[in-house]
């Protein structure tokens, strides 16, 4: 809690979309927001709340995972349905007031793909 998880995906969605200025509301509650986009769709889940995986069915997460960009918050709470073709971003602490250290990890090819893109330099 509290290393900045909205704050990425807040700021991920709106460079995405093109939108600084974009309302970018917690999924917290809801659960889920959708953003459309002629680029593709980006569905925000906040998973924090869910008992059992299987719950994320209803939040319609097999739609976001085969048509979408898929910002995950608490993607551990999916446990066997987290896709196997994934690129997973961690936000700790970092030095200094505000600071984050960010760590992304590819699993899968398309993932690894992706993340050679996110190289400084590439």
């Amino acid at each position: 809690m509290g290393s900045g998880k909205t704050a990425f995906a807040r700021a991920l969605i709106r460079a995405r979309l093109g939108r600084p200025a974009e309302e970018v509301p917690s999924p917290t509650f809801t659960l889920v927001q959708l953003y459309e986009h002629e680029r593709g769709a980006i569905w925000h889940f906040d998973l924090y709340r869910l008992n059992a995986p299987e719950e994320a069915w209803e939040l319609g997460i097999e739609d976001a995972f085969a048509r979408a960009i898929a910002l995950i918050e608490w993607p551990e709470k999916l446990g066997p349905l987290l896709p196997a073709d994934r690129l997973e971003v961690n936000l700790a602490q970092g030095t200094g007031a505000g600071g984050r250290l960010i760590t992304v990890t590819p699993h899968g090819p398309r993932a690894a793909t992706l993340a050679r893109c996110l190289r400084p330099g590439a």
